[in-house]
């Protein structure tokens, strides 16, 4: 008879971006400037809680970006779940600096953005570089593997959870922005279990929205 693997604590991580908010449909750069959801992005995030309840996905606890976008987002579907729910700083979008809320036509003539982009170079001057958001979100990973084993639900934001994958898969950024990239749509959502006895991470989907198919 072939051994199998004892059970092990597991985490199951599942890594949401909030909806559509107003700075999406205005084409603005977001970072931490604070824009609410749309109409269409309330409607994204009470569609997927519908689809996780049909689906009988749980979890055990939320936790989210205290920004509005991906707090009303998290309120939304936690709500209609009945989740316990928690905002945590270190799941807030990128400080970009002095591109906060321009919308992106503007912002190639107000900051035309530099030649060459290394891994330490403040975003628009005074935001975070690239290793500073990797290094934040491993500490946002790191915080999550200090939780006790089970089903954890995180929203927040688009750079931030790219980052996130990174520290997951074992990647470091590269210069000018260049390597991978771990797009996430409003609301799509990506699915992690991790298992502490050796056998590690594992993607069980990444960015998945069937709840607006």
């Amino acid at each position: 008879m072939s051994s199998l693997h004892p059970l092990s604590p597991t985490h199951h991580i599942t890594l949401l971006r909030h909806g559509e908010s107003v700075g999406n449909a205005e084409r603005r750069h977001q970072g931490q400037a604070d824009f609410p959801l749309t109409e269409k992005g309330r409607e994204q995030a009470r569609l997927l809680a519908k689809y996780w309840l049909k689906k009988d996905v749980n979890f055990d606890h939320a936790i989210a970006s205290p920004q509005s976008r991906a707090k009303e987002t998290a309120e939304i579907i936690t709500d209609a779940m009945g989740l316990s729910l928690d905002f945590d700083p270190v799941w807030m979008e990128r400080n970009n600096g002095k591109l906060a809320g321009l919308r992106h036509d503007e912002a190639l003539v107000k900051i035309p953005p530099p030649k060459f982009t290394h891994l330490f170079h403040p975003v628009a001057g005074t935001g975070e570089s690239q290793w500073e958001l990797y290094l934040r979100a491993g500490e946002a990973l790191n915080s999550l593997m200090k939780l006790a084993p089970g089903k954890y639900l995180i929203i927040s934001h688009g750079g931030l959870l790219n980052m996130v994958m990174h520290a997951v898969v074992g990647l470091t950024p590269n210069p000018n922005f260049q390597g991978p990239n771990f797009r996430f749509s409003n609301t799509g959502f990506t699915t992690l279990v991790y298992k502490p006895d050796g056998r590690g991470w594992s993607i069980q989907g990444h960015n998945a929205r069937p709840h607006l198919t």
